[in-house]
């Protein structure tokens, strides 16, 4: 399940582009600051205490935190910030390799917390009460946090390809590579050798989740009418995660 829905959200975003071709970018930052909320309200919510709390290593988690946010900021030097909404279209020929290099790499970082299987529950064990039930809750909020994030961005990215000339089959090949790339993250820390730094892998993806979610909640927009409409988006996301959350500890 969790492969299809991560695959499903690229497929949508392409007919989205096809069928629907959104023309207002608008509501596409709407739809992005949604998620930017959501993603923003997971990590405060269960992210972050699933990775700190009933352990005495805060600063140790805390370095890998700092080391996913800096990894962020390098791979936006790669992709240009098209995860948060930004597109640079321009006539190209050539393939888009290091916003290519970028995005894949975020995407198959983000998906690696969604993994862990028996080495992240074994990991967990270590730490005094069973983590399993948690581990299990905590996927179905992060998974859909995740895919609330790559529609949006499969959105922009594939409509940059097209815009830029590149062709059809080839637009088409690179959005399968980048969909592919969280479930190759999800499926490599399934591996036990892997699996058992769960935790490092989570707090890496926390430090990418508040760079990205924070660049997308306070950049500014022109028009008071867009930003009390964005207002309206970042609470949805935020009291959609919120209920969620309550949902899942009841």
């Amino acid at each position: 399940m969790t492969y299809a829905l991560l695959i499903f959200s690229v497929v949508a975003a392409a007919f989205t582009v096809l069928w629907l071709k959104p023309s207002d970018p608008n509501k596409l930052k709407l739809l992005i600051a949604f998620s930017g909320a959501y993603l923003l309200s997971i990590t405060a919510l269960h992210l972050l205490p699933e990775v700190f709390l009933g352990d005495g290593r805060g600063a140790y988690f805390g370095a890998f935190l700092l080391l996913g946010f800096f990894i962020q900021v390098m791979l936006e030097f790669l992709s240009g910030g098209i995860e948060h909404g930004h597109a640079h279209t321009h006539h190209q020929s050539r393939l888009p390799v290091g916003l290519m290099v970028g995005l894949c790499l975020h995407a198959f970082l983000e998906g690696m917390p969604l993994g862990g299987g028996e080495g992240a529950h074994s990991h967990h064990g270590h730490h005094g009460h069973d983590h399993s039930d948690d581990h299990s809750h905590g996927l179905q909020p992060l998974l859909l946090g995740i895919v609330l994030h790559k529609y949006p961005v499969a959105m922009v990215f594939l409509a940059m390809l097209l815009n830029s000339g590149l062709g059809k089959p080839k637009a088409f090949g690179l959005l399968a590579v980048f969909a592919a790339m969280a479930p190759l993250g999800t499926l490599l820390s399934g591996v036990e050798m892997v699996g058992q730094f769960h935790r490092e892998s989570l707090a890496i993806v926390i430090g990418i989740f508040l760079h990205v979610s924070t660049t997308i909640l306070f950049e500014s927009s022109e028009g008071h009418r867009f930003n009390a409409y964005k207002m309206m988006a970042i609470a949805a996301g935020l009291a959609l995660a919120a209920a969620g959350m309550l949902l899942l500890h009841h």
